[in-house]
């Protein structure tokens, strides 16, 4: 029989992405969103194929499936948005997580949690190691994504100890590719969008604070081979360990472009972290996996999609 999954957030950025590749292996998809941050067109490939369904729904509210597998990737993901409505962010996180956990509990399903490197917060340790407990602020802006995303965590293993729901969690830190939204504020897509119309450029601080970026086929890998692995939960870093400076993504994005931005500083954001780089020894352990992508060849490829995409908004008017 077929095996039945359901994507939450599947017309997101990377859960349309995991959606397309199980239904390359011949899965029946359920995608589950609301559309918040989530496009249709990011499922133009699947939206007609006979073993994908889908479904406009908020987890906040219980849903009521017969699933094999969930993959938990409801909740908006960019500053911009988890901090338009913090409340229904922390909604999200943490009633999204009861919600889906319960559903697996009901229907003996393997569920897999799209947590993130933000419970790491303005991390003192660096890289940073799955062991690490984080340093995160309770009440800033930023608090109701990364305190959210702690809470399911919890909630994860809370439901592995106490109700042997077969959990995973996997931990994802900076990614990028198309697909990403125009409009969430993060810094790749800023950058790319500024240079591609020869605006400036904005860096925040002296953009000596680091990054790492994952492209996202490289990540959606080894989301699959965590869903995968038998009798290991996680956690696990996902994430590129290449580390760059945000000052010298601009350069190498202005350089990529052929742009004529310059390059201007504003004022760092509150609770913006200072460095943040997976340690991603257990992954390639556990899963056999590292990134494989070169950075220059994945920004090539968003550069790519968002041309594709002004051009598309001109050429409509």
């Amino acid at each position: 029989m077929k095996k039945r999954v359901l994507v939450t957030g599947g017309a997101g950025f990377i859960g349309s992405y995991i959606c397309e590749s199980l239904i390359k292996k011949g899965y029946y998809v359920i995608c589950c969103d609301n559309f918040y941050t989530g496009n249709r067109e990011n499922l133009t490939e699947i939206v007609s194929h006979k073993n994908f369904e889908l479904i406009r729904h908020d987890i906040t509210f219980p849903i009521y499936l017969e699933v094999d597998e969930i993959y938990n990737f409801a909740c908006p993901a960019s500053p911009v948005h988890y901090q338009d409505d913090p409340v229904q962010t922390i909604k999200t996180c943490v009633h999204g997580a009861i919600n889906m956990l319960g559903l697996a509990k009901r229907t003996k399903a393997r569920i897999i949690q799209a947590s993130t490197s933000e419970i790491y917060g303005d991390p003192e340790i660096h890289p940073q190691t799955e062991d690490y407990k984080g340093a995160v602020s309770i009440n800033g802006p930023r608090a109701c994504y990364d305190e959210g995303k702690r809470c399911a965590e919890t909630l994860f293993w809370d439901y592995k100890r106490q109700h042997k729901v077969d959990v995973k969690v996997i931990r994802i830190f900076n990614t990028y590719g198309p697909r990403m939204q125009k409009n969430d504020g993060r810094v790749v897509s800023n950058f790319i969008l500024q240079a591609l119309t020869n605006e400036d450029i904005t860096v925040y601080g002296d953009g000596q604070q680091t990054r790492s970026f994952c492209y996202v086929d490289d990540l959606v890998d080894g989301i699959l081979l965590m869903m995968g692995k038998n009798d290991f939960s996680g956690p696990i870093n996902l994430g590129n360990p290449t580390e760059i400076s945000i000052l010298k993504l601009a350069e190498e994005i202005i350089e990529l472009t052929g742009s004529k931005s310059k390059i201007i500083n504003k004022r760092l954001p509150v609770d913006d972290p200072k460095q943040r780089c997976p340690d991603i020894n257990k992954a390639m352990k556990e899963l056999k996996w590292q990134p494989k992508f070169d950075r220059k060849e994945g920004l090539q490829k968003t550069i790519n999609y968002f041309e594709s995409l002004l051009m598309g908004e001109k050429e409509g008017g």
